[in-house]
Order: structure tokens, then sequence, then C-alpha cells
């Protein structure tokens, strides 16, 4: 098959470019906004591999792009919720005006299917857990409409047009590749670093929000398994357990047995307290079912960051 992956230059993205590339084709597109030339240098030389640097905001190159592709694997955005709230505009702009871009570049040319990244963002803080597809969103910062905007645009494209969509709702996914450097870098990378610095982690707020993780192999595995099938619509992609930050934060110093007194600073705005999912429609549809537990996955992810 023919693949494109927007953001492939991305945490997510090269991840999965580097799943894909056994078996498939695939183009790669990458603006470098928050995707980093480090994650695909090994890629970018395989023989299944094409990359273009490039922005999903530019319609004439979407349109280019997705000649005679059979799928694509939709990434590429501006993934943060401190970010959108200090910079709507530019959140904006890439998450809503690029994915429709691309959804006109896809439906112009005949592409199958749009599987898209979606998150948990978009229920918010309703308290009723675990969180199910069915729930009224109640996105509580520019990002997290960006993304229910998004969903409300494939649902539309699919009605009117045939094309298929699918939203997959991340939650708090981590892994192999992820920055930690970035200001708005996710608690799991930035705990990792600060310990192996032999650095206290910081956790905005008590400490007892609750996340449900899910490492990126389940991520990967989530999207393919969606591409492949005939399902549309939005799904819950996650572990379905959830943690609270100082139980995380105690069992990284465990794994990489260095100790640190934690520190706490101001809970941030658009942050939500709690976050499990219901992951049964996903594993209806597709046959989604996470193969590894969170212990599993941080292993990984600190023996990744350790070698580098």
């Amino acid at each position: 098959m023919r693949y494109l992956i927007t953001g492939g230059a991305g945490f997510i993205g090269s991840n999965l470019a580097d799943t894909l590339k056994l078996h498939h084709k695939v183009t790669i597109i990458d603006n470098f906004a928050t995707g980093r030339p480090d994650n695909i240098k090994d890629l970018k030389n395989h023989s299944n591999i094409t990359f273009i640097e490039g922005s999903i905001t530019d319609a004439d190159l979407m349109y280019d792009i997705t000649k005679g592709i059979d799928g694509i694997f939709h990434q590429a955005a501006i993934p943060s919720v401190p970010r959108s709230v200090k910079d709507p505009i530019t959140t904006n702009e890439a998450n809503i005006t690029g994915t429709l871009q691309l959804l006109v570049a896809a439906k112009e040319n005949g592409v199958r299917k749009i599987v898209t990244a979606s998150s948990s963002s978009v229920y918010g803080d309703t308290p009723s857990l675990p969180k199910v597809e069915e729930m009224q969103p109640n996105p509580l910062s520019p990002y997290a409409v960006t993304k229910l905007t998004d969903e409300y645009y494939g649902k539309v494209f699919t009605e009117l047009y045939g094309i298929q969509t699918v939203f997959l709702r991340y939650f708090n996914v981590f892994g192999p590749r992820q920055d930690p450097a970035s200001e708005y870098a996710a608690v799991i990378p930035k705990f990792i670093t600060r310990l192996l610095n032999n650095e206290s982690p910081t956790i905005y707020g008590d400490g007892g929000q609750t996340r449900d993780f899910t490492f990126i192999a389940d991520v990967v595995q989530a999207n393919i398994k969606a591409m492949e099938s005939e399902a549309t619509g939005v799904y819950n992609i996650a572990c379905g357990r959830r943690i609270s930050l100082n139980d995380l934060a105690q069992t990284l110093m465990e794994i990489t047995n260095i100790h640190r007194p934690i520190l706490y600073e101001s809970a941030r705005e658009g942050d939500i307290r709690d976050s499990l999912a219901d992951i049964s429609r996903a594993q209806a549809a597709f046959g989604y079912k996470p193969k590894y537990t969170l212990e599993e996955g941080l292993r990984e992810t600190v023996a990744w960051f350790m070698k580098q």
C-alpha cells in the first residue's frame, strides 16, 4: 500500500513510519514546527520512505502529495494544551485549517481512508469515568476545541463525500522519541530526564490527578488496525487503567533507582483532573487491545532515554 504520514517527524508519526516501512511505501511530510530531524534521520535513507518538508496548510502541496495514496495517517498538529492557551491562533491554523486542507485534497484525489490523531482532551473535566465516546464533549482549551472540530469535519466528509475517516482519541501517549526538551513536553519524558540528571521531578498541582497512559507501540497498533478495517468514527485509544502523577513519579524512581523529592508548582490552566478511557469500542470495531502494561512501557522508555 501507499501511505502518507503527516507529522511524520514527530513522536507518534516517526514510530508509525518505522513500522509501516517494512511492508509499505510511505511518504512523510513535516515542517519541523514540532517534529524533530533526529526522529527520521535513519528513516530517510530507507528505500520505502519518501520525505517531503512542508506544511499541511499548503493546499497545493496537499493536493500533489495525496495523488495515488491509499490511506493517510494524519498526525500533524501543534499538540500542546499550554501552548494553545498561550497562542490559540497558531494552534487553530495548524490543527483545523491544516486538517481541512488535507481532507479536501484527499477527497479530490480519491483517497480511501484517513486515520487522524484526536485527543482525550475533548472530554474536558466531566466527572464521569471511564470516558466513553458517546459522552457530551466539554473542551477546556483551544487545543481541545481544534481536535473536536476536526472530528466534526471528518464526520461531514464521510457523510457527504464517502471518504472513510477515523479519529483516535489518544490518552497520554508516551515512549521512545518523545521530546523532553520542549517547554510543553509531556510529563513522562520530563520526569525521566530530570531523574536521569539527578534532579527532582516537577508536578503541577497536588499530584493526585490521574492519567490513563498509553505506550507508543499500542498507539501504532491502533492506527494500523483502524486503517486496515472498514471502521469509521471516533474511538478511544488508551490502556484502560489510570495512575496518579505522584505514583507515576514513584514508579519511575524505582525503575531508574534514582530517588529525589517531588517539587510541586501551581496547577496549569486547561489541565484536567482525572482521565480514564473505556476502550471497548475500538476493540469491537478493529481489534484494538493494549499489549503493554504501564510498567513495561515505562521500562522500555527509560531504557531508550538512557541510551540517548
